[in-house]
């Protein structure tokens, strides 16, 4: 086996460059007694993320406890990953001024319905890595040779 690959840790200009990069990541909040993770369109404000949605679950979730929000991506042309987590508190906007600056952002939920619900996330903590995508071959196993016949 090869040896393993540099991590790099990102500084936080570079995670936040990179969230400017896509529109998609995953929520994770606290319900009742358990974590739960939803996927969500977003989009980076001023040093907060802001994403929109329906009254549901995930703003049950959001209701005074942390959050996280997690983004990654690949770049194909030099086979590197990265992957980005902004740690904070979320909160509904509710004030009108604010929710008029707000409805003029690039927010483009993929799923249908009724999202007129705003939130902020107010960051405390961002944090990323970069590196390279291992070759598969990497991974494979004895196992993975194995005949028709022995399944």
């Amino acid at each position: 086996m090869s040896a393993p690959q540099a991590v790099q840790e990102l500084t936080a200009d570079a995670c936040w460059s990179l969230m400017r990069s896509t529109t998609v990541g995953r929520l994770a909040v606290w319900l009742d007694d358990h974590p739960d993770i939803f996927p969500l369109n977003f989009v980076v404000d001023q040093g907060t993320v802001v994403f929109r949605t329906g009254e549901g679950t995930k703003v049950a979730g959001i209701s005074g406890t942390p959050v996280a929000l997690e983004a990654d991506g690949l770049d194909e042309a030099t086979g590197e990953a990265w992957s980005v987590v902004v740690r904070g508190r979320a909160h509904s906007i509710t004030e009108q001024h604010d929710v008029m600056d707000t409805a003029d952002l690039p927010l483009h939920p993929w799923q249908g319905g009724r999202k007129d619900r705003f939130v902020r996330i107010t960051p405390d903590v961002i944090s990323g890595r970069r590196f390279a995508v291992a070759d598969p071959s990497v991974w494979r196993t004895g196992l993975d040779h194995r005949s028709a016949a022995t399944d």
